[in-house]
């Protein structure tokens, strides 16, 4: 079973509007999901980019989001109990792309867990992966690009 995740704002594969990124409004894009298994206690989120010059760019870490939790809004506020962790700007939330230069992919994990983890908001992506081991249920992705 995989989770199946979409967005409004861009479709799998195409260019995430400017208004996500540093050369806009910074916002999050909505996210949307579905195929979440019955035994799923909580959702984690990891934004990543690949190709980033220096290894692999965190833009956004979100664990702990509710099980119930069908999707987030445009420039998502979390006020269910749901933890940021720390991106690798070393903030605490949604930071948008901003590739150097090129085009580079931005993806956008779901992982549907059977508990809820015990980690700090200081989190980071390493840990919430570690954390995640043996409680991941199924997962789903979605890439856009972005170049500026």
């Amino acid at each position: 079973m995989t989770l199946s995740l979409s967005s409004k704002a861009f479709a799998p594969g195409q260019s995430i509007p400017p208004k996500y990124s540093c050369v806009g409004r910074n916002l999050s894009p909505d996210l949307a999901w579905t195929g979440a298994p019955a035994a799923t206690k909580s959702f984690a989120l990891i934004a990543d980019d690949p190709d980033a010059p220096m290894g692999t760019w965190v833009h956004w870490i979100v664990f702990n989001i509710p099980a119930m939790t069908t999707g987030v809004p445009e420039a998502a506020q979390f006020s269910d109990g749901s933890v940021l962790g720390k991106n690798s700007s070393r903030h605490l939330g949604y930071d948008g792309p901003c590739p150097p230069s090129g085009t580079h992919r931005y993806f956008f994990k779901l992982y549907a867990l059977d508990t809820m983890l015990t980690l700090s908001a200081s989190a980071s992506k390493d840990q919430l992966l570690k954390a995640m081991q043996g409680h991941i249920l199924t997962q789903g992705e979605l890439m856009g690009t972005f170049s500026k």
